[in-house]
């Protein structure tokens, strides 16, 4: 049974624009096809229908906005005619069965979920440049174009090193940013500021210092209420480096010199690893420090972890992916808010981890054509919005003019339809460009990872000191770049 019957005039007449070249204004102004007049009619005349009959495999990481399309494929299925099987992984085993996928020579999986950093930066020569499709006149044309996109995201999310060439479209947005009990510091403010000599209040002008002290005072002051001032992500994980690069960068620390151009458009050859720098040991000094005052389980946790922890009254507060904050107000309705992480001595950071959908190079030509259908409806201004009202997801737009409809700036207050909404002022602020926190987009980067986290893991439980571990580290990861850049 259709769970969507608005869906079929839609379809109808957004054929109807796409044969003619028209433009479709659906609500809040946003254009269903592209400026292009020069649509070449196919045969039946409908752009959308030529490859009725194809299946598409998408293979994706288990996030809000894939939760979103599968349990809303069918509006697609009805405009195309194109099946669509989805298979969700954990990030690692998605890597790994991308890479194998790439090498096999013939596309099992037609779209892909490229992550920038574990399958962008690594695989670029096995995914198809997109430019080659937004140009074909015979396939529709991107609503809004590229430039609709969040830069920032773009690029980090769609290019490697060439500035021109994209090889994904953004397709998720989570970035990390401060999580607070929003009623226990309302409860305790008055107290905490006089007991603290600071206003509490969560934002980007509190300091990671000021974090550890508030974070110490609930421990202290607050045990009826919460176990801990704070939790984090520091399981021996990719949610680990993650977690600790935050507090990297805010202290001026960085993986390689031009870190924001080396996370931004990526790099072959980054040079030498820089965390034996003076910023990057203090930055590790504070967040051992800062580990030691935080629940112990946090060593068991990643984001997922942090999440459950957070929503299960354990926490006061805790650096998480923003889009938690659909599953945070249906557990803490009302009494949970967010702001942008602390700063530390260089500024504020706040990790991003968006990822964009590609197509591999393998695929047959006419799966690479029913591909680019899916990729321009998957991340649409309609469907972003479709995404953001599900109750199956939701995810957060890549889109600058999703942003600006009118219903998702008013989702932006309580009581929201839109829970991720929640965060709009929060990540507005950490997508920034001088504050948001991009990890470094190389070929090698999977490697790399494995020692950043092993090494941070060890400093956590004891077996190394926080300068051992940067030291350590450097060693191991310019020793992996350099084989990298001489294979």
């Amino acid at each position: 049974m259709d769970r969507y019957p608005r869906e079929p005039s839609r379809r109808d007449v957004l054929r109807g624009a796409l044969a003619t070249g028209a433009s479709l204004t659906l609500a809040g102004g946003l254009s269903a096809c592209g400026s292009r007049s020069d649509v070449v009619r196919t045969a039946g005349g409908d752009q959308w229908r030529q490859f009725k009959g194809a299946t598409l495999n998408f293979i994706s990481e288990n996030t809000a906005p894939t939760a979103a399309i599968a349990a809303n494929i069918r509006p697609f299925v009805d405009l195309t005619g194109i099946n669509v099987n989805i298979v969700t992984l954990e990030l690692t085993a998605l890597v790994q069965r991308v890479a194998l996928d790439l090498a096999s020579g013939r596309a099992q999986y037609q779209v892909v979920y490229a992550d920038p950093y574990q399958v962008l930066a690594p695989y670029q020569r096995g995914l198809v440049d997109l430019r080659s499709l937004q140009a074909d006149p015979a396939l529709p044309d991107l609503p809004g174009g590229m430039t609709d996109f969040i830069p920032t995201q773009l690029d980090a999310a769609g290019r490697f090193i060439d500035p021109g060439a994209v090889y994904a479209l953004p397709y998720d947005a989570p970035t990390m940013i401060w999580q607070y009990r929003r009623d226990l510091f309302d409860r305790y403010r008055s107290r905490m500021a006089n007991d603290l000599g600071f206003d509490p209040t969560p934002g980007g002008d509190r300091t990671w210092e000021e974090y550890f002290e508030i974070a110490r005072w609930f421990n202290k002051n607050a045990t009826s209420d919460v176990k801990y001032g704070t939790g984090h992500q520091a399981r021996q994980h990719d949610s680990l480096m993650n977690d600790f690069s935050n507090v990297l960068w805010s202290y001026g620390g960085d993986y390689f010199d031009d870190g924001k151009e080396v996370g931004r458009m990526g790099s072959r050859d980054p040079g030498p690893c820089r965390l034996d720098s003076a910023a990057a040991i203090a930055g590790a000094e504070f967040y051992n420090r800062l580990l030691g005052i935080a629940d112990p389980a946090s060593r068991t946790w990643d984001w997922d972890g942090v999440g459950a922890a957070f929503r299960a009254g354990q926490l006061a507060m805790c650096p998480n992916w923003h889009e938690y904050a659909a599953s945070n107000e249906e557990v803490l309705p009302g009494k949970v808010d967010y702001a942008p992480l602390p700063k530390g001595p260089a500024g504020t950071a706040n990790m991003y981890g968006g990822t964009g959908v590609a197509i591999s190079a393998n695929t047959l030509p006419h799966e690479r054509g029913a591909a680019w259908l899916f990729l321009v409806w998957a991340t649409s201004p309609q469907t972003q919005l479709a995404n953001l009202r599900s109750k199956a997801g939701g995810g957060t737009p890549t889109r600058t003019s999703v942003y600006e409809l009118p219903e998702v700036r008013a989702a932006e207050k309580r009581p929201s339809p839109m829970p991720n909404m929640l965060t709009a002022a929060a990540v507005r602020q950490a997508w920034q460009s001088d504050r948001i926190g991009l990890r470094p987009k190389i070929p090698m980067w999977n490697e790399c990872n494995t020692a950043i986290f092993t090494q941070l893991s060890r400093m956590l439980t004891g077996s190394g000191s926080p300068e051992e571990a940067m030291r350590s580290i450097k060693s191991r990861v310019d020793r992996i770049v350099a084989r990298g850049w001489v294979a």
